[in-house]
């Protein structure tokens, strides 16, 4: 399945079901409405079903604890950053006032001057769990989605941690939405491409990952007891690369859809004060 969050005009954000025309099913490009937050809970379909063009895609998730984030996971990403994969999973998070969704703009600080991409394959778990082992990994899980995991490489530099730089209001896009119906080795091996104004400038494969899906899931919950709606970042291949104001980035992920957003400059303290 694949399950949307989406707005329509004067009504709260919904859940529903998309049917794309690749499925050749008897509703292609529609939404098929349903009651609740499945993270929450059971759901019910309300009979109500509206053209994909009608409806404004949300972040498929709001994290309601957090999101987790990846570093240097693929080794020629890590040497492109003049660095090398860590000995174990290397951790940071991101608060989840940092998530938008398909179509809102990433916002570039005024206080950076180099603003990355870094396209990623995201986790959604589904279930309170700690300590999960290996081989249980499929069980906690979701779905997934695509993620864009911006960074202001600047002040990462500068800062020493990455807290600041990842931080941001609007750096870490979501969606377009989560994919319940792949399996954990399927999820292990998708093309993963980000395109910049249509030039692709991230080409690669979630099977490159260093630390693999499992191992990261395991990994993260062995410190942090993880919620359902909790997001996992997985990492990002080589290719990043600075953003401007007026240009738009995609990450597009096989077996799960494209996930693009415009690229806007902030509004300094004097205007946005008026």
């Amino acid at each position: 399945m694949r399950i949307a969050r989406f707005a329509t005009a004067g009504e709260d954000p919904r859940f529903g079901l998309v049917e794309l025309e690749s499925d050749q099913g008897q509703f292609p490009d529609t939404v098929a409405v349903i009651d609740a937050d499945p993270l929450a809970g059971p759901v019910n379909y309300t009979g109500e079903r509206l053209a994909l063009d009608d409806v404004r895609l949300l972040a498929p998730v709001i994290p309601r604890s957090k999101v987790l984030a990846v570093g240097k996971n693929y080794v020629e990403h890590a040497a492109e950053l003049g660095s090398e994969v860590p000995p174990e999973p290397l951790i940071f998070m991101k608060p989840n006032t940092s998530v938008i969704g398909p179509g809102d703009p990433i916002v570039r600080p005024a206080i950076s001057q180099n603003v990355h991409y870094e396209g990623e394959l995201a986790v959604v778990i589904g279930r309170i769990c700690r300590k999960v082992p290996a081989d249980r990994v499929a069980e906690v899980i979701f779905g997934y989605t695509c993620a864009n995991d911006v960074t202001a490489r600047d002040l990462q530099a500068g800062d020493g941690q990455w807290t600041r730089a990842k931080g941001f209001d609007t750096f870490c896009p979501l969606g377009p939405w989560i994919v319940t119906h792949l399996g954990l080795d399927e999820a292990q091996d998708l093309s993963l491409v980000t395109s910049l104004d249509g030039q692709v400038k991230q080409d690669s494969s979630t099977a490159l990952m260093v630390y693999d899906i499992a191992r990261l899931v395991s990994h993260v919950s062995q410190f942090t007891t993880l919620l359902p709606g909790d997001v996992l970042l997985t990492g990002t291949p080589k290719g990043v690369g600075p953003m401007l104001a007026g240009q738009q980035v995609s990450v597009e992920i096989d077996g799960i859809g494209t996930l693009t957003n415009p690229v806007v400059d902030d509004v300094p303290d004097d205007e946005s004060a008026r």
